[in-house]
């Protein structure tokens, strides 16, 4: 089965303000972190969600709600009114509008250095290895190495190695998977996904081909889409359709399925 998936990255919140490490921590939206979701919502009102995902955190729940509470055809099946058949894209055949909230959507768990300033917890992590920033730790060694040497610098070891971090983002995808046998959905349904930001970068990293900018993490509110065919191994499943697009309404696509 073939699903399309909207991924957005949360609207911006305090501790992405301050440049902090925020994983499994959170801090609330900011005036503009509302923004964010609110012009995502507007932008994608027009599409048709079978089923909507998002991490368990706050901020990933409150930015799915306003972009949800901004989608006409997600209102009217919440208050069980469904939508006339020719006005309508094939949906999942379930009572209604459901909004999915799981673990394994989280971003990178950080451990001890949850809430530090990202330049300090880098250098913690990176300066053994001769590589005092991310963007060294990266440029050297690579994006898995970012996390098993913030690991390895944890003093709980707490943090997330890059085996523990995929293991769970792919139990997520593997949810998704799941939910659309158990749901029936439909071969093109739209699946809306609230992410992060390390989190859709490292998606990217793995996933697509040559050709798109990762040197910049994803906007906050901005959109990621994703093919995610079900019935494939997972690292055949995907295919990249865009990344990090902006949502001003203007010029976000507008395609109804």
């Amino acid at each position: 089965m073939l699903l399309h998936l909207y991924i957005i990255r949360h609207g911006q919140t305090y501790f992405n303000r301050y440049n902090r490490l925020q994983g499994w921590s959170n801090s609330p939206l900011t005036e503009e972190g509302r923004a964010d979701a609110l012009r995502a919502g507007r932008a994608l009102s027009h599409i048709e969600f079978a089923a909507a995902f998002c991490s368990d955190t706050s901020r990933a729940q409150q930015t799915a709600r306003i972009i949800l509470d901004a989608n006409e055809a997600w209102r009217k099946r919440e208050s069980g009114q469904g939508q006339e058949p020719e006005e309508s894209c094939e949906l999942a055949q379930t009572d209604a509008a459901e909004l999915t909230a799981d673990r394994s959507f989280r971003e990178q768990f950080y451990g001890y250095f949850e809430g530090q300033d990202m330049g300090l917890a880098w250098w913690a992590a990176g300066a053994p290895h001769g590589t005092p920033t991310y963007k060294e730790i990266v440029a050297t060694y690579g994006l898995a190495a970012s996390r098993d040497f913030l690991k390895e610098a944890d003093p709980f070891h707490d943090a997330e190695s890059d085996k523990e971090y995929w293991q769970r983002i792919d139990s997520g995808f593997h949810l998704i998977a799941s939910q659309a046998e158990e749901k029936n959905f439909h071969d093109g349904n739209n699946i809306l996904l609230i992410s992060h930001g390390n989190t859709l970068l490292s998606l990217m990293n793995r996933f697509a081909p040559h050709g798109y900018d990762l040197s910049v993490r994803p906007a906050n509110g901005s959109l990621t889409r994703f093919d995610f065919e079900t019935d494939k191994p997972l690292d055949q499943a995907i295919t990249v359709i865009e990344y990090n697009t902006s949502m001003d309404p203007n010029t976000a696509d507008r395609r109804p399925c």
